[in-house]
């Protein structure tokens, strides 16, 4: 299974394919009260620890939407929050909120999405003695973090994205998402709360299907029906999964219906605090032969194959691993790459001229 490569940022233009269906059932609709223009916050974070561009429209999430030159919308539970990125000399991190019933409770909740509480810095310091090459490559990529997502929201988003491309998974994901309570609109995108476990159980496998999820829809109805089923809910047993070593983590995850190891993984990175999990597939698989184990170049990726390859990433980068393999997929990003290659001739050149 290939994991899905956006286009930095990803397109969001409508797909060949038909359009989705609305959903089927309509969504009430208020307008956001405003007493003038949007208030803007600082965040407390420089481009040295996010850098909005490399951690949002990177796959790791599919709801949130890009509403001006750098700034990027979306919602976190009940809150409807936008952030920016200025340039300047301090690369200045600011939020607004859009809807919140309690403005402490969104920057709370915002940070803890955002990792706060993980220096970039501290990690990327370690990476660089452990991985000079790593240094080379983060020293022109600063500030992709690891996102810290809502367990049932990031789940539900990588059972859209099996064997599927970005447009389409946005559209399923944002057709799931339309089901949850409305919160307002940014610059002509409408924004939703993720839809709670029993609403998504309203939802039969047909109207999937008629909506273009295609197979996926029987994935998502028979992972609702048993996350149902678990002993105190399924939100609080994939909470439980923060608590839980990665293997067990991963092998809970797989019991459910169209969850695989690669899935498993990414739920697991992204919203579990699991932060040596790798997502295995073709081009993290280029990346490690490159660079980690060149012996394998070649070879067949198989599920053997893949466990060695997360493995080497541990080996090499602890147990944050998982961050260290993030930025080498964003570098292999188009977008990514090419600033990465016009940087090594511009050093290329330097070298040169120092010479003469």
């Amino acid at each position: 299974m290939k994991r899905p490569r956006p286009p930095s940022p990803p397109s969001i233009s409508a797909a060949a394919k038909p359009p989705l269906s609305p959903p089927p059932t309509p969504i009430l609709k208020q307008k956001l009260q405003r007493t003038g223009a949007p208030k803007w916050l600082p965040l407390k974070l420089t481009q040295t620890e996010l850098t909005l561009p490399l951690t949002f429209p990177t796959g790791q999430t599919f709801r949130w939407k890009q509403t001006g030159p750098v700034q990027y919308s979306g919602s976190i539970g009940p809150h409807l929050v936008s952030l920016r990125q200025r340039a300047g000399d301090d690369d200045t991190i600011s939020y607004c909120l859009h809807r919140s019933a309690s403005p402490k409770a969104a920057e709370l909740a915002l940070l803890d999405f955002l990792n706060a509480e993980i220096s970039l810095a501290e990690l990327w310091s370690d990476f660089e003695i452990k991985d000079p090459g790593f240094g080379e490559v983060a020293k022109h990529l600063r500030g992709a973090r690891v996102l810290r997502q809502d367990p049932l929201e990031c789940l539900i988003q990588f059972l859209c994205s099996s064997n599927n491309n970005i447009a389409r998974i946005t559209k399923m994901v944002d057709f799931v998402s339309s089901l949850g309570l409305y919160l307002g609109e940014v610059e002509g995108f409408e924004f939703h709360q993720f839809p709670s476990l029993e609403r998504l159980s309203r939802v039969s496998e047909d109207e999937l299907r008629k909506a273009g999820f295609g197979y996926r829809a029987k994935y998502i109805t028979g992972t609702v029906s048993a996350l149902q089923s678990k002993p105190g809910g399924g939100d609080e047993w994939l909470l439980s999964l923060r608590k839980l070593d990665l293997q067990d983590a991963i092998a809970a995850l797989c019991t459910l219906p169209g969850v695989g190891p690669k899935v498993a993984a990414c739920i697991a990175l992204f919203s579990l605090d699991q932060h040596s999990a790798i997502p295995v597939d073709t081009h993290v698989w280029q990346i490690a032969t490159r660079y980690l184990v060149p012996d394998l170049a070649g070879a067949k990726l198989t599920l053997k194959l893949c466990s060695r390859v997360a493995e080497a990433f541990v080996s090499k980068y602890g147990e944050y691993a998982g961050w260290a393999q993030t930025l080498l997929f964003i570098a292999e990003l188009p977008a990514q790459k090419a600033l990465l290659q016009s940087s090594q001739s511009i050093q290329l050149v330097k070298s040169s001229e120092k010479k003469k």
